[in-house]
């Protein structure tokens, strides 16, 4: 028992000393981080997952489309600062209307979204978002939370089963479905936000009008209604509302209108 009890204890203490140690502030949003893993580990797992993925996702050999994507994405980029990072930004054949951003700055767009976006600034509010999301280190903070929800849960696991093996099972399910709504789900939709109102602040600095983010989000909506999209509540969800979204964003217009000129 005493072998369990220290056992437990290092588990536990582990997690804290990380929440301790690995909390840094964010100089974009000002909000505290927590990072268990290193940049290099984040962006290392970044790039291979890329690779992977283009060797099992068919690319897009349209020319027009490609050359959208690079535009966008080479003007966006230049204005945040991400050191260390490798660019990327691959068009991949998809109906699915999405975009993903991996650490280490490996951007992909599914040709699905693009008849949503419509133009390059529709386009530059999604790759502004999808940047946001490699500036924020928002890939290395879901990493960090759930290495410590694992490590936390199996110290806790590992303490009721010593105590009565017959709720293990019970706690186990309670567990996961507990930090997945009260934690981890909140914190995804907090990321989404952040992503959206940063992304804002890009492509009015890359010299796309914010204006076009609304109209995007806007379009985004009618289309994802007229799918049947949209009945998950809301505190199931891993992305805010889309109401929600336009609402913040007319919200944050004042801030990313005071940055943006047009491109020459």
């Amino acid at each position: 028992m005493k072998r369990f009890n220290f056992a437990v204890t290092a588990v536990l203490l582990t997690v804290v000393i990380g929440v301790v140690v690995g909390c840094i502030t964010n100089p974009e949003t000002g909000r505290r981080q927590f990072l268990l893993v290193s940049e290099g580990e984040i962006t290392a797992l970044g790039l291979s997952s890329f690779e992977q993925m283009k060797k099992e996702t068919p690319i897009s050999k349209d020319p027009a489309a490609n050359a959208l994507v690079q535009r966008v994405g080479k003007r966006i980029s230049s204005v945040v600062n991400l050191p260390g990072a490798q660019w990327e930004f691959v068009v991949f054949e998809s109906k699915e209307a999405n975009a993903f951003c991996l650490p280490g700055g490996k951007i992909g767009i599914y040709t699905g979204i693009l008849p949503i976006t419509k133009d390059d600034a529709g386009l530059a509010a999604v790759m502004g978002h999808e940047v946001a999301h490699a500036t924020l280190q928002h890939g290395r903070e879901r990493v960090s939370q759930g290495m410590a929800v694992d490590a936390f849960g199996q110290g806790l696991g590992a303490y009721v089963d010593a105590k009565n093996p017959k709720w293990t099972q019970a706690f186990s399910q309670l567990y996961g479905a507990g930090t997945q709504v009260g934690f981890l789900l909140p914190h995804s939709r907090q990321q989404e936000s952040e992503a959206d109102w940063r992304g804002l602040i890009y492509m009015a600095k890359a010299g796309y009008d914010p204006e076009a983010s609304v109209a995007f989000w806007e379009r985004f909506a009618a289309v994802n209604k007229q799918s049947g999209g949209g009945g998950t509540p809301s505190f199931l969800r891993t992305h805010p509302l889309d109401e929600v979204r336009i609402k913040d964003l007319k919200k944050r217009m004042p801030e990313a209108k005071a940055q943006f000129q047009p491109a020459k």
